[in-house]
């Protein structure tokens, strides 16, 4: 656990140096804005984010209103990290699940050291793991053990689950950041209607191999999810193109969600260092509030 913790610091220093060097100060960014609490009303300005307009007041015909918010201080961030079968693919020690897991941890760290409450839910196809939000130190450790030393009770994945049990356990507005591969289906909805409710990051965790199998003639592949070998040959030039073009679909569909629900995206691979996309997201936030 030291040497996890050690080398989980390391990274969120070196994030923190980097991004401060950059951004002048502004790398707690990453966690403010979320927490919010109504504070007035304000004629509308150019640029404001519609879903603010207080449709009632505006429509009694004296121009149009947007609701104005302060900082809540007890802001919330959540983690929903699945730890489904999927997760399982890569090279030893950098595996998908591994990406996962430092992504996770290292955020832990840098919202624990901004003062913000911190909680946990990790999920397969059903909840394994749930660490209701605390602050400090020991509620760090506490995340950080609950997301390298759990042993999984499923290997199946169900994000519309996931996210479906966040919706009902997270009543207040927090920031949530999923990490996940995203390989699922129909989790669009409850994902939507996250980003509706809350402050919503996406980081989608890749491997080369999921987009690029190498022909090796026949081969056998062991499902983890559903615990069961298919022969599958790989030289044939329609299978390949197949598992390009359904990862490159996934993806794609993915970033088109989160464009269109302001969801901040993040895409990281298995075959890079955490810690380049982390400095990309802590950017990106700080501009998209620098806009609002």
């Amino acid at each position: 656990m030291n040497q996890i913790l050690k080398k989980l610091r390391r990274y969120e220093i070196m994030i923190r140096k980097v991004v401060n060097n950059q951004l002048q100060g502004d790398y707690q960014s990453i966690f403010k804005g979320a927490g919010l609490e109504f504070d007035d009303l304000r004629p509308y300005q150019y640029g404001d984010d519609v879903r603010t307009i207080e449709w009632k007041v505006s429509a009694k015909g004296h121009g149009t209103f947007v609701k104005t918010f302060r900082e809540d201080k007890d802001q919330s961030v959540y983690f929903l990290l699945d730890i489904s079968g999927s997760q399982d693919i890569g090279e030893l020690g950098h595996k998908k699940i591994d990406s996962s897991k430092e992504l996770a941890g290292v955020l832990t760290l840098a919202a624990i050291f901004e003062g913000s409450q911190v909680g946990l839910i990790s999920y397969s196809d059903q909840k394994e793991k749930i660490i209701l939000p605390g602050k400090g130190p020991k509620q760090g450790v506490k995340i950080i053990q609950g997301i390298f030393h759990h042993e999984n009770k499923s290997l199946k994945t169900n994000l519309k689950e996931m996210f479906n049990f966040a919706l009902n356990l997270i009543k207040k507005r927090s920031i949530i950041i999923v990490v996940s591969d995203f390989i699922d289906e129909g989790y669009e909805r409850p994902f939507k209607a996250l980003a509706d409710k809350h402050d919503l990051v996406a980081i989608q965790v890749t491997d080369p191999r999921e987009s690029a199998l190498p022909s090796l003639g026949i081969i056998p592949v062991y499902d983890k999810e559903l615990g069961r070998t298919t022969w599958v040959n790989t030289a044939f030039g329609s299978f390949s193109k197949k598992i390009s073009d359904t990862f490159t679909y996934e993806r794609d569909h993915l970033k088109t969600i989160c464009k269109k629900n302001q969801i901040n995206y993040l895409g990281v691979s298995t075959k890079d260092d955490i810690v380049l996309p982390l400095i990309e997201l802590f950017k990106k936030r700080n501009r998209s509030m620098k806009r609002g």
